[in-house]
């Protein structure tokens, strides 16, 4: 299938690693232009490096308005217009509520939900007057369910998704289609985390393999998803062939949710 994407500017937070970093490769097999924002900017050369098309880094804190207007300025400036937003940078502690600190919490709600704020409102400044934009917000099921041991980042992922159906009835007018993909557990893979991953942390640590292997079969599929599990569903949303979704919650999660 051919979803139109070539040529678009697409805007990636967090798009240095993980998840992210296959979106911007994905984006970029489709001849894409992509802006990969993200505050490791020695791993977001490195994923520039191996795309295949043009990928323009630029170092952004996404909790930072300031930092995020002028990530969308230089899109605009640089290629005339900015077709698609990807959500996608995120922030979460696999710890028990009553031991999770204050700072923490913060840092969650800054990454996850304040940042959506921010890059989405940045970029329907410029979608709205060109009657056109995709904007796609990387969730989680645990938004959906309420995960053990994940309760502010259960609660962040929740309002993206709560906040995306309102913003979708009141931009849809303006050609503006805005949607989840939401993933379940998602390890990431040392090869191409940064040092600024949380997978490149203690977090990484929690998940021995022997853990992921108990977890797994706690999945219809009986397998853990992988970051390339949730590109195709990316990129659909952010094409033309997705035109008449929006304000929808996808799960990509091998049926960890059913809902």
């Amino acid at each position: 299938m051919d979803l139109g994407l070539e040529g678009r500017t697409v805007i990636v937070t967090g798009g240095a690693s993980n998840i992210g970093r296959e979106i911007v490769l994905g984006f970029a097999g489709e001849g894409a232009t992509v802006y990969l924002a993200d505050i490791d900017e020695a791993q977001a050369a490195r994923v520039a490096s191996e795309a295949s098309a043009n990928v323009r880094v630029q170092r952004t804190d996404v909790t930072d308005p300031d930092a995020v207007k002028a990530l969308v300025a230089r899109a605009q400036e640089e290629s005339g217009r900015v077709d698609v937003l990807v959500n996608n940078a995120g922030w979460a502690v696999d710890r028990l509520f009553m031991e999770q600190s204050p700072a923490e919490w913060e840092r969650i709600l800054a990454t996850e939900l304040w940042s959506f704020l921010h890059c989405t409102r940045a970029v329907l400044e410029r979608m709205i007057p060109q009657g056109y934009g995709r904007i796609v917000s990387i969730g989680s099921d645990a938004g959906r369910i309420g995960e053990w041991r994940e309760v502010v980042h259960s609660g962040a992922k929740a309002a993206v998704m709560a906040m995306t159906k309102a913003l979708a009835r009141e931009v849809g007018k303006h050609n503006i289609t805005l949607n989840v993909v939401s993933p379940g557990f998602t390890p990431g893979r040392p090869e191409t985390s940064g040092e600024h991953s949380i997978w490149a942390g203690d977090q990484g640590s929690q998940f021995p393999p022997e853990v992921l292997e108990r977890v797994a079969k706690r999945y219809p599929l009986r397998r853990l998803g992988t970051p390339d599990d949730i590109v195709p569903t990316v990129l659909l949303l952010a094409s033309d062939r997705a035109s008449y979704i929006t304000g929808q919650t996808l799960s990509v999660s091998g049926g960890y949710t059913m809902v």
